[in-house]
């Protein structure tokens, strides 16, 4: 090595240690961030970002009832296949028109009455929290709007039975929850 080359890595190395101290100084220099639990809690505006296990969102008439539609585009799109869900199809009810209206004209009697319109409902939704990557492709692609990220970083368990969730009674217990701090 000749002393060119020498005196050519003590400048790079030199200029590389002087970087690592800037970002070091600049980072030291800012407040801390990092919460001591238990002597601390996060506040409401230290969750932005977070992304807990997923949820079902209520609707706003009802919070006991979620926003899902019953698709099951959230099971098909899972890659960890870790959501379960389970659809009842119940008929639709459907308003009966008189024959005295004077826009309709009336049918013959032997003609065959179409088969009732059914309407899914979701009965189940099932979350196996042990396999879920945190992707939010379920999140993503729900085109009712109906889950989102908890909040709920103080989960923890000593089983893995503990992180399989029941979304829907979930809900309604929240809801219940809810409904008792209210009244």
């Amino acid at each position: 090595m000749t002393i060119g080359t020498k005196l050519k890595e003590a400048f790079d190395g030199l200029v590389s240690l002087i970087v690592g101290l800037k970002i070091t100084g600049e980072n030291f220099l800012k407040p801390n961030i990092t919460i001591h639990y238990p002597r601390e809690v996060v506040s409401p505006t230290g969750l932005e970002g977070y992304r807990g296990h997923i949820e079902l969102v209520p609707k706003e008439n009802n919070p006991f009832v979620p926003k899902c539609i019953a698709c099951g585009l959230c099971e098909n799109i899972c890659p960890s296949g870790c959501i379960k869900i389970k659809i009842v199809k119940e008929p639709v009810e459907t308003k009966t028109v008189h024959a005295s209206h004077p826009n309709i004209q009336d049918t013959p009697k032997h003609k065959a009455s179409p088969a009732p319109k059914m309407r899914k409902k979701l009965f189940s939704f099932e979350l196996d929290y042990n396999y879920c990557s945190l992707c939010g492709l379920c999140v993503q692609n729900c085109p009712a709007g109906s889950l989102r990220f908890s909040k709920d970083i103080y989960l923890a368990g000593y089983s893995k039975k503990e992180f399989e969730f029941d979304l829907l009674a979930r809900l309604q217990n929240q809801a219940r929850q809810k409904q008792n701090i209210e009244d």
